[in-house]
């Protein structure tokens, strides 16, 4: 019996893109909210097409640099092209990690965020998840491990900036208030599936995290949340610090 892979979606997505398909477009359809296009060229957005948190967060970038969820490499050319010395894109898609490594990435790996350290690598003194980057951890069970995890990989005086947000208002009725279940699970868990030109990839979870939650899974886990800026919405920037680093 053979068994293949799940289409790699989002990865051919951004390789047609990549190689001239400009119109390449992801269905994104999402256990909360109805399905949206998500077009690949948005992976591709310059210094100036990104939205204000991405700017300031790779203007507090610093040192050796670790981009996790880096899609098509747009957060780590930009850092290349700043002179940072040792950047490292990192992306679970092998899609992503071809088209990054064609646009001049220097440094790419493919592997999730729960990946040990190298033992010949050093450690890092930012991580960077950008474009609501914690939603990687899928779960706020994902959130602890993987905030205890980031410990492993981060230098002395090293700092997480990620994005989240709150999406509370997917589940406000007509006059604001919030309908939820709650013997369910935390409103900011939801489940995404992608399809592009006919198929459709597994189905993943992904968190959106409100501020004061993250800053209590923070402080449980031993770090410092600084909320370095909010847009309108409901989207922040924080950077992360271990305690007593």
């Amino acid at each position: 019996m053979t068994t293949t892979s799940a289409p790699d979606i989002l990865g051919q997505a951004l390789l047609d893109y990549h190689h001239g398909k400009h119109k390449a477009t992801v269905t994104v359809h999402c256990s909360a909210a109805d399905d949206e296009p998500l077009p690949a060229s948005y992976f591709f957005r310059t210094l100036m097409q990104m939205p204000e948190l991405e700017r300031l967060a790779l203007d507090e970038a610093r040192g050796r640099v670790l981009d996790l969820g880096a899609g098509a490499g747009c957060h780590t050319l930009e850092l290349q092209s700043r002179g940072f010395d040792f950047v490292k894109a990192v992306d679970v898609s092998a899609g992503a990690a071809q088209v990054m490594t064609e646009r001049g990435v220097q440094v790419v790996a493919r592997h999730d965020l729960f990946a040990p350290l190298p033992a010949t690598e050093l450690p890092y003194d930012t991580i960077l998840l950008l474009m609501n980057g914690l939603g990687l951890a899928g779960t706020l069970d994902g959130l602890d491990k993987f905030l205890a995890h980031a410990r492993t990989l981060l230098a002395p005086g090293g700092q997480i900036l990620a994005t989240s947000s709150d999406v509370r208002y997917l589940y406000e009725d007509e006059d604001g208030a919030l309908v939820l279940n709650l013997n369910g699970p935390y409103y900011g868990e939801v489940e995404y599936t992608l399809s592009y030109q006919g198929k459709s990839g597994e189905p993943f979870p992904w968190l959106f995290v409100d501020a004061a939650l993250l800053n209590d899974a923070a402080e449980t886990a031993g770090y410092t949340a600084e909320f370095l800026s909010e847009d309108e919405n409901d989207q922040y920037l924080v950077r992360l610090m271990p305690m007593g680093a």
